[in-house]
């Protein structure tokens, strides 16, 4: 069993910092996801924590089907 996980540039184990996985729970917009990613990497960086983005795209699991899902994969994958 590994002690390390790569995520691009960000190194994950128990002898570095606490990495830091937060965002949306479902896209919207692209100025909200934008602003969102931002502020969260502005704080969670200025503590000295490693950040990752993430917010769904599909959020099959609503309370009604009626319910927004999100933009979907092609534009999801678009947004991020």
């Amino acid at each position: 069993m590994t002690d390390l996980i790569e995520i691009a540039e960000t190194k994950i184990s128990n002898s570095n910092k606490l990495t830091i996985i937060a965002g949306l729970n479902v896209l919207e917009d692209d100025q909200q996801t934008v602003e969102v990613a931002e502020k969260l990497k502005k704080i969670i960086e200025s503590q000295g924590n490693p950040f990752i983005f993430k917010a769904s795209f599909d959020k099959a699991n609503r309370s009604s089907v009626d319910s927004y899902r999100g933009p979907g994969l092609e534009k999801g994958l678009e947004d991020f």
